[in-house]
């Protein structure tokens, strides 16, 4: 045999090799996410950054603020550049950067804090939560375990919204935002194991009905995924009925739906007046339950829908970018 036939015979092997490893396990779900997770800053006009590069290489541009949002974010520069020294100006003013599509510099924010006030759990929390944005999941991982760490002892520290419910009414804390979203990190990197336990963790703090509705959600899923049906059968059957939901009332009635106390069309009826990342929530679960149908292609030509949104920031829309790299 020729050198140069055997070199064609191994690229034909690698290709065929990568061709497989390629296919989506409806089972097991067992391709991973690559490890490089690239991100680039784009500028605009005013020299800010306002966008990211998706899982498959498509350049993400956020929206230009609202006025009222703007001059939120204003005042929030304003009141940390008077003290730089104040944690919570300095927490606020990244949250409201991040509000407002700027990311990156949310991140470098929360950095600079990081180095002044390394203790701090909140910091790690907020960093962590953009770093899913960017779709920089492992960096994302590691400040949430950090903040966990931070964390331990401390009493339940309710997280005042940025964005207020219509109630006024918090529904969260440091304790839960940083379980929850260190399970969706760890969800998105196809760590099955990871996600179920921060979920369960976020569910057993038992702060509120919204927490526990949240995150039940995203354990159903992933007991599923993981091919639990019987034990996910069970454990959305045992759903409490009589609940308190304030805010996530979306997750409310998808699990609603996953138990089959709601028909598909009621829950896509009811997502017709709801803000663009909850009507992507409903449509990413309803991929899901395509998927755990063992319908790939419908689930797959859902996720491809969602993914041609303008909600790219939405935990749904991300979600269903980092399920199409396991197709």
């Amino acid at each position: 045999m020729s050198n140069r036939f055997l070199y064609l015979l191994l690229v034909l092997f690698v290709l065929a090799a990568c061709k497989q490893e390629g296919k989506y396990n409806v089972k097991t779900n067992e391709l991973a996410i690559e490890k490089a997770e690239p991100v680039v800053v784009l500028p605009t006009k005013n020299n800010r950054d306002t966008g990211a590069v998706s899982l498959s290489g498509k350049y993400l541009i956020s929206p230009e603020p609202s006025p009222e949002l703007q001059s939120k974010l204003d005042d929030k520069k304003q009141a940390y550049y008077a003290d730089t020294s104040n944690l919570d100006n300095l927490i606020w003013y990244g949250r409201f950067l991040a509000y407002a599509g700027q990311y990156g510099e949310a991140i470098k924010l929360y950095t600079d804090g990081i180095d002044r006030f390394p203790d701090e759990p909140r910091l790690y929390r907020h960093r962590g939560h953009r770093y899913i944005t960017l779709r920089k999941f492992r960096r994302a991982i590691s400040d949430f375990e950090q903040a966990k760490l931070l964390m331990e002892g401390m009493p339940i520290q309710v997280e005042e919204d940025g964005m207020p419910n219509e109630q006024n009414i918090p529904v969260s804390s440091l304790q839960s935002n940083v379980l929850y979203h260190l399970g969706l990190a760890y969800y998105l990197i196809n760590d099955l194991d990871g996600a179920e336990e921060h979920f369960t963790s976020c569910m057993n703090l038992n702060t509120n009905d919204d927490n526990y509705i949240s995150a039940m959600y995203w354990k159903y899923m992933i007991m599923r995924r993981g091919g639990a049906f019987k034990s996910a059968k069970r454990f959305i059957t045992e759903m409490k009925q009589d609940l308190n939901i304030i805010e996530n009332h979306a997750y409310h009635k998808i699990c609603l739906f996953y138990q089959q106390s709601l028909s598909e069309y009621d829950l896509r009826e009811f997502s017709k007046d709801l803000a663009q990342p909850s009507k992507t929530a409903i449509n990413y679960a309803i991929a899901n339950w395509n998927l755990f149908q063992n319908k790939p292609d419908i689930a797959q030509a859902e996720f491809r829908k969602i993914t041609r949104g303008s909600d790219w920031s939405s935990f749904g829309f991300i979600a269903a970018e980092a399920d199409l790299q396991r197709f």
